[in-house]
Parts: structure tokens; C-alpha cells; sequence
């Protein structure tokens, strides 16, 4: 193993979301005859079982502060006790909580950004705050990534970027491959007919991801529609979201289904995938969906533009719109023709630009260049 590049992957929680999902397949499909991953987790969660399930070393050091001084003298403990080569942090606070460490130590320091900390919805002091936080962060990392070419571009707006680069997400295609899932379990599970039209949003419920928008577009659709609208996840919302769903009549038409790990068959179950989000890196989630051949109605936002050709691939409409929400949803959920085109389409948009192999391939390649000149003497000499 000596003559294996040692790469600790550090993310901020364990529990399996956008950026948790990305750790999952980067370390999945990493080459393993160049390159050894072992993960550091901030938090437990079904991830890290989940790694550990795959025979990857994962460490778990609890904290749910980012900067949190406390816990960088473990981390410095650890990378010395694994012998790590190359730092790569995935998020705000998995990397304020590795990079002192690392910098200790004169390891290379990756730090990706999988969506800003700020976000237009803040009062401007704060998003300003969230901003030169970012910029100390990116100052102590040898490269920045950008998940999307409008993060880059935001990050550009308060920061010099010269040492950022955009690697675009990618998913696991055998994963989501639509010929491999059965749609008929879930729904009999759900108690949802065969015949019934199912929306689904696969998304934590917080305010990046407005519920509301979407529970308010479904009160508008015409009330003898057989339409279901399933929300998989959890989330600071989530119990506003189900007394909203009472107030607006519709509680009968929407399932709340709480956080599940069987992404791919859920998605098979749908007809129609939305994510009604305020903000954006570039969305997982609608990657999946569209791998998984689902026609996808989604906010225009950030990461998502580059995803979805309107018309083409998919649908947007612009964020906090519920009866442009509903327009798009009611077009698509009454014609079954461009439903299927369009879940076609989108399948295709993902096969040719959007697989996991391909961006594994990038940031392998980030690796080698950031190596210091001492460790690639060294694993050179051991190989």
C-alpha cells in the first residue's frame, strides 16, 4: 500500500446528501491501484456506514461547527497516524476543520465547493461575512472546485479566482439505470395506484429547496387530476411543509416519506422529478432523475441552467413561481408523449455529459498535479 497515493476525503456529515453522495461515488471509482481513499466524517450517519459496508477507512470525528478549533488537533493526529499524502475537503466546514492540519503538516489542500455558504436569501451583512469566510477558506486551499461554471462565477464576484477550476458533478450510471429499477414495489408500498400520476422531489426540506412552491403549484392543478406528489427527505421544514399541505386541501395528495436510501427505485416510480430550488451548485438530484429517464421540472438556478436545455431535456421556470410551477407541471403531467421524450432526452444529456467516470478522471488528475515534489519522489521511489 506504501506506494499508493493516500488521500483523505473530508465531508462535513454522514448522514447521505448532494455532496455525501458525491464522496460515496468519488471513492467508489477511484483507481485503486494509484490512489487509497480514506474518509473523515464530521458527523455518523448512514455514509459512513455505508463506506465502511465497502471496506473504506472512515474516521468520525463529531462536530457540527464549522471552525471549530477543538477538533483540528485530531485531525492533525490523524493524518499523521494514516500517513496522508493529499487533503481533499468537500464543503465549508469540513474544509475550516482539515485545511489548519493540513497546512501543519505541508500536505496539498483540494477544497471543493459544493454550493456557496451564502446565498442570495441572506441579509447582506451576513451573506458579506459568509463571503470573506469563503475567501480565508479558498486562501488555504492549493485548489479550489467548482462544482458548475455559475459557482465559479459567483465565486468570482468577491474573489480572485486564479487557483479554481470547474469539475462538473457526475453520478453513477449503472446505478441509476432505469432498465435495472422496478417502478411497481415502491408504489404498492406508498399505496399509490398504477394509474396515478406521481411528482416526486427527492430533497432535504429546508428553504434552499422550497417546499412551499411546490405544494402551492400542486393546490392550483385541477383538482380531478389523479396526482400524487411524494417528498423523500428531511428537513427543518419539513413539519411547516405538512401543515401547509393541510391548509392548502391537498394533504390527501401528498406523501411525506422521510429520509430513504433506495434513491433509484424511488425515481423509477415517478413521472414527473421536481426540484423547485432557490439556489443551487450543480443539483445531484436532478442528474439522477434525468439518468433514470424522468422528465424533470426544475427552478432556473445557478448549476441547474447548465444541466437543462428547456424544451429539450427538461422544463425550468424561474424560483418562488408556484403557478408557473404549475403550468409546467400540469403540460407535462397531461401529455405522456413529451413526458417521454423528454425523460429520453434528459437520460441522454446525462450518458454524454455527466457520468461519474469522467469527473473521477478529472480529479485524479488534480491530484497528481498537486502533489508536493517530496511525496512523488517518495511514491515514486516506492513504486
Amino acid at each position: 500500500m506504501s506506494h499508493k497515493i493516500k488521500v483523505l476525503e473530508t465531508i462535513r456529515q454522514g448522514k447521505i446528501g448532494g455532496g455525501e453522495t458525491h464522496v460515496l461515488d468519488l471513492v467508489q471509482a477511484l483507481d485503486k491501484d494509484r490512489f487509497e481513499p480514506v474518509v473523515l466524517s464530521f458527523t455518523p450517519g448512514a455514509m459512513v456506514d455505508r463506506l465502511r459496508e465497502l471496506g473504506i477507512r472512515t474516521h468520525v470525528l463529531h462536530t457540527e461547527r464549522p471552525f471549530d478549533m477543538t477538533c483540528w488537533p485530531k485531525v492533525k493526529q490523524l493524518l499523521q497516524a494514516e500517513q496522508i499524502d493529499l487533503v481533499h475537503a468537500h464543503g465549508t466546514r469540513a474544509q475550516s476543520n482539515s485545511c489548519w492540519a493540513a497546512r501543519q503538516l505541508g500536505l496539498p489542500v483540494i477544497y471543493t465547493v459544493h454550493g456557496w455558504s451564502f446565498h442570495p436569501d441572506q441579509p447582506p451583512l451576513v451573506r458579506h461575512y459568509r463571503q470573506l469566510s469563503e475567501k480565508l477558506l479558498m486562501s488555504q486551499a492549493d485548489v479550489t472546485v467548482c462544482v458548475s461554471e455559475s459557482n465559479w462565477q459567483d465565486g468570482y464576484d468577491f474573489s480572485d479566482m486564479a487557483r479554481a477550476v470547474v469539475i462538473r458533478n457526475g453520478i453513477n450510471l449503472s446505478k441509476f439505470n432505469p432498465q435495472a429499477r422496478p417502478a411497481h414495489c415502491v408504489r404498492a408500498e406508498l399505496g399509490i395506484s398504477p394509474t396515478t400520476l406521481l411528482v416526486g422531489c427527492l430533497a432535504r426540506i429546508t428553504a434552499q429547496k422550497d417546499p412551499f412552491t411546490l405544494l402551492q403549484a400542486a393546490a392550483a392543478l385541477p383538482p380531478e387530476l389523479d396526482v400524487k406528489f411524494l417528498f423523500v427527505g428531511d428537513g427543518d421544514l419539513k413539519p411547516a411543509a405538512e401543515q401547509l399541505a393541510h391548509t392548502l386541501g391537498i394533504a390527501h395528495k401528498v406523501i411525506f416519506a422521510g429520509f430513504r436510501q433506495d434513491v433509484p427505485e424511488l425515481l423509477a416510480a415517478l413521472d414527473v422529478y421536481c426540484l423547485p430550488s432557490l439556489w443551487e451548485g450543480l443539483p445531484l438530484g436532478v442528474l439522477e432523475a434525468m439518468a433514470m429517464g424522468k422528465a424533470v421540472v426544475a427552478s432556473a438556478v445557478d448549476g441547474t441552467l447548465e444541466v437543462i436545455e428547456p424544451g429539450h431535456d427538461g422544463l425550468l421556470v424561474p424560483p418562488r413561481a408556484p403557478k408557473e410551477l404549475a403550468a409546467s407541471l400540469l403540460q407535462l403531467l397531461t401529455n405522456h408523449v413529451q413526458r417521454a421524450l423528454l425523460g429520453r432526452q434528459a437520460r441522454q444529456t446525462v450518458l454524454a455529459h455527466f457520468g461519474a467516470e469522467a469527473m473521477v478522471r478529472q480529479v485524479e488528475q488534480l491530484y497528481q498535479q498537486q502533489l508536493q515534489p517530496a511525496v512523488a519522489h517518495r511514491l515514486l521511489a516506492a513504486a
